[in-house]
């Protein structure tokens, strides 16, 4: 026999959320529990938010962690940034505190079960939304990061970066991200 998946709306999600201990990610009817995040995950995350933070501001960019809701509504998807910043005025969703729709930059520290979904899908569903410029993808098992910028419409460019020397000038902040500084607190387990 053949299981049926249970479909959502909208507002059943968003009240399921809202009393939920655990986030779930949306998409079209569909929900699925978020996986825990790890110690170097949470270090990564926080890093790069407090480096952000101070960098930007008394500027228009304000930065958000991962317990803000991103909703992108051209594929009907919720989902939970590790890190995301807007320019101006954060824009709700149905005028909303807890879902926002105009992200330029964001971040994902990644984990071995989203990684590819991360640098794939997701990818593609936030280049969907008009204002999103640049990304950051993050492993936590090693110091890489690969960095994503938008040329136009179409184009986007990327850069790794592997060195603890080196430093990533972001394009569309006025902040800079020492490699070194963000890994400062990880600790890499030895490879068998």
């Amino acid at each position: 026999m053949l299981a049926v998946e249970q479909r959502y709306s909208l507002a059943e999600y968003r009240s399921l959320e809202e009393r939920s201990e655990q986030r779930h990610e949306y998409a079209n009817g569909l929900i699925w529990e978020m996986p825990g995040g790890s110690i170097n995950h949470s270090r990564i995350a926080t890093e790069i938010c407090s480096l952000l933070i101070s960098q930007l501001d008394q500027t228009q960019f304000e930065v958000f962690n991962s317990d803000l809701r991103l909703w992108i509504p051209t594929y009907q998807r919720g989902t939970y940034p590790d890190v995301m910043v807007i320019a101006g005025l954060p824009q709700r969703h149905d005028d909303r505190d807890d879902e926002v729709l105009n992200p330029c930059f964001l971040v994902e520290v990644l984990s071995p079960s989203t990684e590819l979904f991360d640098r794939d899908d997701k990818f593609r569903f936030y280049r969907s939304i008009p204002e999103f410029a640049e990304y950051l993808l993050v492993r936590q098992d090693e110091p890489f990061i690969t960095h994503f910028w938008k040329l136009d419409d179409s184009n986007w460019q990327f850069c790794d970066y592997c060195d603890r020397t080196q430093t990533i000038a972001l394009k569309t902040l006025p902040a800079t991200l020492p490699i070194a500084q963000i890994y400062r607190r990880v600790v890499f387990r030895e490879s068998k």
